[in-house]
């Protein structure tokens, strides 16, 4: 049976952006990054109230078609509870529309912040299992959402191409000498206009290609930083959206001329760079500065993390 939760509860969570196909691992390598949105609830007697503040602030709805409130939502239904209301307050820091996985972070920290506050009912908590399964539901696929999830480097994928699909993901261990450096720009993109440049057929020498290396960019991620150049080569889908996205294009390029594994982020319009040096060259940054990119160094992004009150907790 459903149990009520009482009104008066309040949980919070904390979660990564992340970036994803990472070159040629389309729609099954991710990474989180040090950029965090916060989400925080209260049950109410009745009614709902969603508050936004920073990115999406003033752009995105305040209601149920909220993205957090709809994964709320459906989160506290996997736990067979309900709420009679609730405040939602979204500190918004991840970017929309730009390949940092920020609706992805949206889905995985409502469904975190309903084990906040269903711990406090002694009703069992959402796995890490449940988290990106039901997460990756929103999307259809899970790299981004497995990267929010657990935290720094994975490796997802479908079990079964039937419906529902089946998602899973591991996690990978970076490498301590890769060194990241995403550049934002000011410009937005959607990753369902850009997946339509996508052709619906390869063929078997891209395909091969696209195999070969996303093998080795586990092991250069892991273990072999010196093969990223080689291993971040793409056939199947960054040449396809460059002409959606000139001056992304035009920085990967630049950047891959100095020796940088750079790489779109997602379906873009950002980049990231994936390097064991300290700095990026002095070209990048005025490159960036001329063409609407922010460039700075980040770490790995966490793991989701949740809690009751102000306290978080994994």
């Amino acid at each position: 049976m459903t149990q009520l939760l009482p009104a008066g509860l309040s949980a919070n969570a904390v979660v990564a952006a992340s970036s994803a196909n990472l070159g040629p691992g389309f729609d099954s390598l991710g990474l989180a990054l040090s950029l965090y949105d916060e989400i925080s609830v209260e049950t109410t007697t009745s009614g709902l109230v969603v508050e936004v503040e920073g990115e999406g602030a003033g752009q995105v709805p305040l209601g149920e078609e909220h993205l957090v409130v709809r994964a709320i939502q459906r989160g506290l239904t996997a736990c067979d509870a309900a709420v009679p209301g609730m405040v939602v307050r979204c500190r918004n820091a991840i970017p929309h529309s730009r390949g940092l996985g920020s609706s992805a972070a949206a889905a995985v920290g409502g469904l975190a912040v309903v084990n906040g506050l269903v711990a406090q009912a002694n009703i069992p908590m959402l796995t890490d299992h449940q988290l990106i399964q039901i997460s990756s539901e929103f999307e259809g696929h899970s790299d981004n959402a497995a990267a929010s999830v657990l935290g720094g480097g994975v490796v997802s994928w479908i079990e079964a191409d039937i419906q529902p699909l089946s998602f899973a993901a591991v996690p990978l261990r970076l490498h301590p000498d890769i060194k990241l450096f995403p550049a934002i720009p000011e410009v937005r993109s959607s990753t369902a206009e850009t997946r339509i440049l996508l052709p619906g057929q390869v063929s078997h020498a891209d395909a091969r290609f696209n195999v070969s290396r996303t093998a080795l960019l586990v092991v250069a991620l892991t273990e072999r930083p010196d093969l990223l150049m080689t291993a971040t080569q793409d056939v199947l889908h960054q040449p396809q959206r460059a002409s959606a996205m000139p001056a992304s294009a035009e920085f990967m390029r630049l950047l891959r001329s100095h020796g940088i594994a750079a790489v779109l982020s997602g379906a873009g319009p950002a980049v990231i760079a994936l390097t064991t040096r300290s700095e990026l060259p002095t070209e990048a940054h005025e490159y960036a500065a001329a063409h609407g990119f922010t460039v700075g160094a980040m770490a790995v992004g966490d793991p989701v993390r949740w809690g009751s009150g102000v306290g978080l907790r994994r």
